[in-house]
């Protein structure tokens, strides 16, 4: 349970292009370290065209992916 409620009117998903570090950090598996490396993917690459691009970013792959897919947008 990590508090958020999640209804079938959607959640508060978190924007890739736009949250700070500590809302990354909301993210299931996603610790200061790979908060970091999201923010500064962004600022070399530019905005996530997708959410499946977060697995470009160094130590984000399929599985953590999975773990977060439902709580992500861009």
């Amino acid at each position: 349970a990590t508090g958020r409620s999640r209804t079938a009117a959607g959640t508060s998903k978190i924007n890739l292009n736009t949250a700070v570090k500590e809302q990354l950090m909301t993210l299931k598996g996603i610790g200061e370290a790979r908060a970091e490396a999201i923010i500064a993917y962004r600022q070399e690459y530019g905005p996530f065209a997708r959410i499946e691009d977060i697995m470009e970013v160094p130590g984000i792959k399929e599985a953590a992916f999975q773990k977060i897919k439902e709580d992500i947008t861009v």
